[in-house]
């Protein structure tokens, strides 16, 4: 399975990266409070980061990744009794006979899948009757621009139509900023506009992949330190800048989704 090139769900990349831990974080509370008592998967853990806070309340966390080298950090910086984490493809799901759980938790990785409905096939399969998964990925209506390591970006109505024939019932839900948090978003798509004004035939498409995703991961640095002494207040935005709401919104910054089997 595809992770994110540039990981936000990790800390320590630097203050131009707040907005974007704090973004992925919130998801993760949100589903903290779905996941009390429960056996949850987190399918995409990265190094565990965020995993580690569904383990405040589940009854049992399993957070799984296709690479063993973030999977291995995990398990080492996050010992706990109710906390495994396991290097496996999560389309072999299916055919893992002790992966039975309550609560999947899949976070800003369908945008990276070649394949979204054969990985949400296995991840049903994961799940108990009456399980639910819950997913985030960013809606394509509300994108700062162009993000080389996404295969495809949804609108609400796309990814519902995507979803709706492998789960019983789906209710979609969105990742909302306050304004100061629209201030780094109007400043960035400005910053970023700025930068593909010096590209107007468009050969940034056509760099090796490898040349591509460096060149988009310390551009996103810059643009973000701009948009910093740019916009001062933008500097200052934590957790409480984001929640989770339970409608379709069109100023969605992702989208969210609960799924029932």
């Amino acid at each position: 399975m595809a992770r994110r090139h540039l990981s936000a769900e990790r800390p320590g990349r630097g203050a131009e990266f707040a907005y974007d831990e704090a973004r992925h974080r919130v998801a993760y509370l949100y589903a903290r409070e779905l996941a009390r008592g429960l056996d949850v998967l987190d399918a995409g853990c990265g190094e565990g980061f965020n995993t580690v806070l569904l383990a405040d309340t589940a009854a049992h966390v399993l957070g799984v990744d296709y690479a063993e080298a973030p999977v291995a950090a995990a398990r080492a910086a996050f010992p706990r009794p109710n906390l495994e984490f396991r290097q496996l493809d999560v389309h072999t799901l299916p055919e893992a006979a002790d992966i039975r759980v309550d609560l999947v938790t899949n976070f800003q990785v369908i945008e990276h899948l070649a394949d979204p409905v054969r990985f949400l096939s296995a991840v049903r399969e994961a799940l108990r009757v009456g399980g639910r998964l819950l997913l985030t990925t960013p809606n394509r209506l509300t994108s700062v621009s162009e993000n080389p390591v996404h295969l495809r970006e949804y609108t609400a109505d796309e990814l519902a139509t995507m979803l709706r024939p492998i789960f019983s019932r789906v209710e979609l839900g969105s990742v909302v900023g306050s304004a100061r948090v629209h201030a780094f978003d109007d400043e960035r798509r400005r910053q970023v506009q700025r930068i593909l004004r010096l590209d107007p035939l468009g050969l940034r498409h056509y760099l090796p992949t490898g040349l591509m995703h460096f060149a988009f991961a310390h551009l996103g640095a810059m643009v973000r330190r701009r948009v910093g002494d740019v916009a001062e207040d933008t500097r200052a935005i934590t957790l409480a800048d984001f929640e989770v709401v339970m409608e379709s919104r069109p100023d969605a910054l992702d989208l969210v989704a609960i799924c029932h089997r």
